[in-house]
């Protein structure tokens, strides 16, 4: 394995191809991180479960979709009918409980920012909640593919765009299908802990898994790299810049 022995990786570090994954980080010019237990270290749906009173239950099915055991938009059409969040109430779980940043986001995203990689949030969570992430990490809100959650006139829960790509199995590849032709780009990495995010190669040309927050066997398994801390994809990048 050709990884240059000035990068202080693990030893072994783990993965189906760890060096083709970072060439591709290298040489990247777009970078798409998945959301939840990923660029933030929890479930951003739980969060707002557990404010509801409804935590459990939801929290299965969110299980259930990260494993891969049961499509995606039969976990999100059946946590959300159960939760049918309203706009005040999300405002106000956000209020009560501000989504944080996973340990090292911040400064890998400003790296790849200066380096002049171009960062998209692909998501199967919700805008309305990633929004003030995205802003705290200064991407900007065109660069969020996630779901859009409906309300009515009065602010009730009224469903769920089911034109987002992102709202049904494979959607991931497809938000990135899109990104890569909009951007015209040429080497696009996807980074995620969820089966959702490794079904996103192709288009991407890495799967890096990140099991920081949660370790998925699965995930393991598949990923060209699979690392549990950002500070390895700092590293790489910083190498670059010497």
């Amino acid at each position: 394995m050709n990884i240059p022995s000035s990068i202080d990786l693990p030893t072994p570090p783990i993965g189906q191809n760890v060096e083709a994954a970072i060439q591709a980080l290298l040489r990247a010019d777009a970078v798409c991180f998945d959301v939840d237990s990923t660029v933030i270290d929890e479930e951003g749906i739980d969060v707002l479960a557990e404010h509801l009173g409804k935590g459990q239950q939801v929290s299965e099915l969110t299980l259930a979709a990260m494993e891969g055991g049961m499509k995606f938009q039969e976990a999100l059409a059946a946590r959300l009918n159960l939760l049918e969040p309203s706009q005040q109430a999300i405002m106000e779980c956000l209020e009560a409980h501000p989504l944080k940043l996973t340990s090292g986001m911040a400064d890998l995203v400003q790296v790849l920012a200066d380096q002049g990689k171009h960062v998209y949030l692909v998501s199967g969570g919700f805008r309305i909640m990633i929004e003030p992430v995205a802003d705290v990490l200064g991407i900007n809100p065109r660069n969020i593919y996630a779901n859009t959650i409906l309300f009515d006139d009065a602010g009730k829960y009224a469903g769920f765009d089911t034109n987002e790509p992102t709202s049904a199995d494979m959607g991931k590849p497809k938000a990135l299908e899109i990104i890569k032709k909009l951007g015209n780009y040429e080497t696009m990495i996807m980074i995620g802990d969820g089966a959702t995010d490794a079904q996103a190669k192709p288009p991407a040309n890495a799967f890096i898994g990140f099991g920081g927050v949660a370790v998925r066997e699965k995930v393991k398994k598949v990923a060209d790299w699979f690392v549990t801390d950002f500070s390895d994809l700092l590293q790489v990048l910083q190498y670059n810049e010497k």
